[in-house]
């Protein structure tokens, strides 16, 4: 079995995670996870339900694979792999097989993943629902990032901090209306 990205490099069987073994590319480091190997394992892990796609910032900086914009062919079934972006400081792409299920993850992507406690669900990774947890977690960090610059940093967390007070009152909309008054009737 060739490397997907390298292409002319055969890939060899490694111990990825306990059980869980890859088939392994020297030269970009890279790792394919047959589908099947990779259910197998999954069936013996825990798997929380992923309830939220706020990914923390990682303690180290971590560059994309010089690899990762590449596009790959599975080294299984020679389909395309189809791509999502995992939204890290450093973003990068999974990339999966739509016939054989397998994965493939450039260097470091798998420990990246470990340390989001994505690696369980990687499936998951590329539903639609996730996608848009992904999107709707992007406009929020953007809109504070926007309110910041409007506002100043010292008044923007009074504002998230009231936000987060009226969130949890059962009549903080009542608050919310009368500042928006406040501040329209005074502009």
């Amino acid at each position: 079995m060739q490397c997907p990205k390298c292409r002319e490099v055969e890939l060899s069987d490694v111990v990825l995670n306990g059980d869980l073994t890859s088939y392994h590319c020297e030269k970009c480091e890279g790792d394919w996870l047959s589908g099947e190997r990779y259910q197998a394992w999954q069936n013996t892990q825990d798997r929380p339900k992923i309830v939220n796609t706020v990914l923390t910032n990682l303690d180290e900086v971590v560059e994309a694979a010089e690899t990762d914009n590449k596009a790959a062919l599975c080294p299984e079934c020679r389909r395309y792999l189809s791509r999502v972006k995992v939204p890290v400081d450093q973003p990068f792409y999974l990339e999966r097989c739509p016939e054989c299920s397998g994965f493939w993850c450039d260097r470091r992507e798998w420990d990246i993943l470990q340390k989001l406690s994505l690696h369980t669900n990687l499936e998951y990774i590329f539903t639609s629902e996730w996608q848009q947890k992904v999107r709707d977690q992007q406009h929020s960090v953007s809109e504070r990032q926007a309110l910041i610059q409007k506002l100043g940093k010292d008044l923007a967390v009074e504002v998230f901090d009231l936000g987060k007070k009226l969130e949890a009152n059962k009549n903080g909309d009542f608050a919310v209306a009368y500042l928006a008054r406040q501040v329209t009737e005074n502009s």
